[in-house]
């Protein structure tokens, strides 16, 4: 309302000031008659724009009345899924956490697919927040995710022996890994000294804190001085 005041007053303004500056010319008393019809229909077209434009104002304060707060909003989409802000806490650290996971290759990798499985089986996903992360990017990237198979098959040949089997840059480029060879291979190998040519051994592969293990055996090894 104080805008409208403001803006009417400030036509009169211009109104009464064109008025004067007309009256100090030389009009004839028709001159002086077109120019007033003039200023009071320009007058009228501008009240009814203000007028307009107040209209607007209301209705759009109006909308803004009727619209719901953005935390009414997201507790209405977590009622749609039965879901407590704390049960979206918990899902959101699932996400990340799977996400982690995913992107660090940290096998094995059906676990892993097992647990996005089960994100995606929560209604929680279906909220706008997680569903292209959980249905469709860490799907993508845990079908992307080639798995190094659990062990590989080797053929003993002549002059073979643990050491420079457990050495091969194919297998665990760490000759001091050799007793994981012998372990997985017990039913072959009597003697880790003893193998022969046309044996087929099984390599496992080393797990993280077994290849930390024996890079520090290696790390740490002084061979014996020549005598």
């Amino acid at each position: 309302m104080k805008l409208f005041k403001y803006v009417l007053g400030l036509i009169v303004v211009s109104m009464f000031l064109s008025a004067s500056a007309f009256a100090q010319e030389e009009m004839t008393s028709e001159e002086w008659e077109n120019e007033i019809a003039r200023l009071t229909t320009k007058k009228s077209d501008l009240t009814k724009d203000l007028s307009d434009l107040q209209n607007e104002v209301n209705n759009l304060k109006a909308t803004k009345a009727g619209l719901q707060s953005y935390a009414d909003c997201q507790d209405e989409l977590y009622a749609l899924v039965g879901a407590t802000q704390t049960d979206i806490d918990n899902y959101r650290n699932q996400v990340n956490s799977i996400e982690g996971k995913i992107n660090r290759k940290e096998a094995p990798k059906d676990d892993r697919a097992a647990e996005l499985t089960a994100l995606q089986k929560n209604k929680i996903s279906a909220l706008p927040e997680f569903y292209n992360k959980v249905h469709n990017e860490l799907q993508r990237k845990l079908d992307a995710w080639v798995e190094a198979p659990k062990e590989i098959m080797y053929s003993v040949v002549k002059g073979d022996h643990l050491w420079g089997i457990a050495k091969k840059k194919d297998h665990y480029d760490n000759p001091f890994a050799w007793p994981m060879i012998y372990q997985a291979n017990r039913d072959q190998i009597k003697d880790p000294d003893l193998i022969y040519p046309k044996q087929t051994f099984k390599i496992p592969n080393l797990s993280d804190d077994e290849v930390a293990k024996y890079n520090k055996i290696r790390k740490n090894y002084k061979p014996a001085p020549v005598e």
